[in-house]
């Protein structure tokens, strides 16, 4: 028998790479401090997980920094100074996350066994083809290659709709939805995945939501950790999640668990 699960389409920074989604937080500090302006950590990771334009077009959109912006520039940000910024973004994102295009422990351990399993597995990202272009050949080397790839910009709209989902399914030829699962580290990709039909797995320790990477979150104590942890996890509860564990290593059990469900109804 085949198994139950047809596809899994995983989001990349904070679920299969970098630890703590550090990357655009670092390339929008560069690219705001070009500008003469301090972008927080906060405002940068706020709305993390959408396509980087519409990620610039939303951090403007933050009243906190539009107050800034004017005082600075004197006139309210507009479009072609978002085009303008974004231009930079993207060389400074594809050096950013190119540095820390290191594969999440567990990651390839899951892809292992999904292949055996003969479950297909595909993949969405905010970054653009170009801002993928170095981390491609990067983690392939470490082991994880999916089948497909949907970039920000591949579908008319991004996320929280359902469109590069849907893409990646159409591209794995993996139906019906509700036999495929999306994995994210952000609500809007959660979002993303419940919109599809698809079951959702949030991850709320790797990604966005706690924003530390490996090493300073292995340092936390048991206490700190849980502190950190648990506004993420209900931020993906909210989302609609239908599970949430810390990180990518935790992943297979719950696999099995919706393949049993699956199997159930």
């Amino acid at each position: 028998m085949s198994f139950p699960v047809k596809a899994v389409v995983f989001d990349w920074a904070g679920t299969m790479i970098d630890f703590g989604c550090m990357a655009p937080v670092q390339a929008l500090a560069d690219v705001f401090e070009e500008e003469g302006m301090t972008l927080s950590v906060a405002e940068a990771r706020h709305d993390m997980g959408k396509a980087k334009l519409d990620h610039l077009r939303a951090i403007f959109e933050n009243p906190a920094v539009a107050v800034r912006w004017h005082t600075l520039k004197g006139r309210k940000a507009s479009d072609a100074d978002i085009e303008r910024i974004y231009h930079k973004l993207v060389p400074a994102m594809r050096a950013a996350a190119t540095k820390t295009a290191q594969l999440i422990p567990g990651a390839v351990d899951v892809f292992n066994e999904l292949r055996k399993l003969g479950v297909r597995v595909g993949s969405g990202t905010g970054y653009t083809r170009e801002m993928m272009a170095d981390i491609l050949p990067r983690v392939a080397e470490q082991g994880y290659a999916p089948e497909v790839v949907v970039c920000a910009g591949e579908t008319p709209s991004g996320r929280p709709a359902p469109l590069m989902a849907w893409k990646a399914l159409i591209e794995l030829d993996a139906w019906p939805a509700q036999a495929c699962i999306k994995v994210d580290d952000a609500p809007v990709g959660i979002e993303e995945g419940k919109l599809a039909g698809c079951w959702t797995v949030g991850l709320s320790a790797s990604g966005n939501g706690v924003g530390l990477d490996r090493e300073s979150f292995a340092a936390l104590s048991p206490e700190e950790r849980r502190a950190k942890i648990a506004p993420s996890e209900q931020l993906l509860k909210d989302a609609g999640a239908d599970f949430v564990i810390e990180d990518i290593s935790q992943f297979l059990p719950v696999l099995h668990q919706i393949a049993g469900r699956i199997a159930a109804s």
